[in-house]
Formats: C-alpha cells, structure tokens, sequence
C-alpha cells in the first residue's frame, strides 16, 4: 500500500488496516506526527497534554472506525476526533476549576513582556493562561476560523452565549498577554 493509500484510508481500507498489525503500524506512524502536531498548536503548547490527546484520538479512531465514511482523509477524520477530545479535556477542566472554592489571580503588573519577535510564543503563553472554555473557543475561532454558529454547537451553548465567551476571552487575552490599560 502506498504512503498516500495509508493516509487516505477509505472506510474499507481502514478496516483492513486496523485488521493488519503490520498495516496499522505503517498507517499510524504516518499520521501520527500530523495529528499531534493539530493538537499540540491547540493546547497551549502543552506537549504532555498535546501527547495524551493523541493517543485518546487513536484509541477513540479504532473503537469508532466503522464511522470513517470517506468524506475526508482518515488524517482529517482523526484531527476531528482529535478536536473533540481537546473539547472534553476542556470542558472537564472548566468544571473542575468551577468546582475550586478560591481561584488564583495574577496581579496586573506581572505580565511578562516580549519582543516583537517572539509574538508567536507570548501569543500561545497567553492562549495557554486563559480558562479552559475561552481557550477553546479562541483556539476553534481564530486557528480554526470555525463561525460562531459552529463553535456554539460543538460546545453546547447558543449563539449568544458563545459571543459573550468569546468577548471575555478577547478581553481575558488582552489582559493577560499585557495590554495597555484602557
């Protein structure tokens, strides 16, 4: 089987090659630095977590492989499956830390300041500090530049309320990262 058969497994194929140690292995040697790479960018750089979700993702692809319709690459199939188990960690984290009776602040004054060359890196510190549920719904907004429509139905929330999440985040981001004071 070809490099471009493995990654484009059709739904049949992917059954065959999950059937097949020697196929599977191929298959997820291949994928596997794509979609821990798609994760790894989404979770605040965070590469135990990024690993973790990675594997989730693979397990989560095996038990559901019969799923796989061929719409999309088994790659892009497995991003999506990946992108969910980023959303329940998420959301499992948003309800913990609902659940803490004292939340720790930082003071306004500690932000760290970075260079003009280091956006990239002070952007993914910053998206990495914010609540679980508005680092998600920057990361789906802005990477993956999913409408509002569309972030509201994965999350669980309606429109509106997926826009106020969206505002505080911005405005969470803008603190955090070290904006001027309005």
């Amino acid at each position: 089987m070809t490099l471009q058969a493995h990654l484009s497994a059709e739904p049949e194929n992917l059954n065959a090659i999950v059937a097949d140690q020697a196929a599977f292995r191929v298959w997820y040697e291949l994928a596997l630095p794509r979609v821990y790479r798609y994760l790894l960018a989404r979770c605040g750089s965070d590469p135990d977590l990024a690993e973790e979700l990675t594997q989730q993702t693979f397990v989560e692809a095996v038990r559901r492989r019969a799923s796989h319709d061929g719409r999309s690459d088994a790659v892009t199939w497995l991003c999506g499956i990946g992108r969910h188990k980023l959303l329940d960690h998420y959301r499992r984290a948003g309800r913990d830390s609902r659940r803490q009776l004292r939340l720790v602040s930082e003071s306004p004054g500690q932000s760290d300041s970075w260079s003009q060359h280091e956006l990239r890196s002070g952007v993914e510190s910053a998206l990495a500090r914010l609540p679980g549920e508005q680092r998600i719904v920057m990361t789906l907004r802005y990477l993956d530049q999913m409408p509002v429509r569309e972030i509201a139905s994965t999350i669980g929330r309606s429109e509106k309320a997926t826009e106020s999440l969206l505002s505080r985040a911005r405005e969470a981001l803008g603190s955090v990262y070290g904006a001027p004071d309005r």
